[in-house]
């Protein structure tokens, strides 16, 4: 019998293979794989996570023939997988983009708005909020702050989340979400990015609320920013470190830490 590939068990009563002890050579990969699989399904198992490195993709094939589907991709590998188990649960790759637009205004009310040099769907671009989509690890603050910077030169500083939208049938078919963030401005002078941006300005809330040629969309998402504190970032004790995790309050609930209290514990006034 064929040596078996390496492999951890996880918690979904799964097995994962070891991607760096994946064989190079095909045909003997083809049978470690085949010797595997009817001894993971003998032995209890339900789900097989298979990730194949970019170097050794030439294995793909194989295990497409012994009945592995293709889960996702990543610049430097694909993850396939294999039910055991008629009806076992594998959970999905990421099913949703986040993006994030920046409402910010100085004390006389004046709005910071852009141009994109092209319009979605074709569409003519129309005077909107600065924004753009998170990079991966990247918090919700962190980023209005730098696409803020990026699009228009100006500094600004995070204070809350005003709402958000979610639209299905985005991109590829995924799903998106789309938060929108007050910010204070620390700068004023514009430094528009040419590559992406054709206008830039300081403009009068009540005009662009007004203006005709705005979408209603994006007149109501400044609405909402004007109307409302909003909810602020916070941190829930126990619960994970600022680094990989991020909540959102409404500022009564939050002591001067930052933390929100837990309603349990005698030192807390919540």
């Amino acid at each position: 019998m064929a040596e078996l590939l390496g492999f951890k068990p996880n918690q979904f009563n799964g097995i994962v293979v070891a991607p760096l002890e994946l064989p190079d050579d095909v045909q003997e990969f083809d049978d470690r794989l085949s010797a595997s699989l009817a001894q993971w399904s003998a032995d209890g198992y339900l789900v097989v996570w298979l990730e194949i490195p970019k170097a050794i993709s030439s294995l793909i094939p194989k295990a497409i023939d012994q009945g592995f589907d293709f889960h996702h991709t990543d610049d430097a590998y694909i993850l396939l997988t294999k039910r055991l188990v008629e009806g076992s649960n594998i959970p999905p790759f990421a099913t949703h983009y986040i993006g994030i637009g920046g409402v910010v205004l100085t004390p006389e009310k004046d709005l910071l708005v852009v141009r994109e040099k092209y319009g979605v769907g074709g569409r003519t671009p129309t005077l909107k909020l600065p924004g753009g989509a998170l990079l991966a690890g990247e918090h919700l603050g962190q980023a209005i702050e730098r696409e803020v910077l990026e699009e228009t030169g100006v500094k600004s500083e995070f204070e809350s989340i005003a709402c958000f939208r979610q639209w299905h049938g985005y991109r590829y078919g995924k799903s998106d979400i789309y938060f929108v963030g007050k910010l204070r401005p620390l700068s004023r002078e514009i430094v528009m990015q040419t590559s992406e941006i054709q206008e830039c300005l300081w403009m009068p809330v009540d005009d662009f609320i007004g203006s005709e040629n705005i979408s209603n969309f994006n007149k109501q998402i400044v609405r909402a920013a004007l109307e409302s504190d909003g909810i602020v970032q916070s941190f829930i004790e126990g619960f994970g470190g600022p680094d990989t995790r991020e909540y959102f309050m409404p500022r009564h609930l939050i002591d001067g830490s930052g933390v929100v209290p837990f309603p349990g514990d005698p030192t807390s006034t919540a």
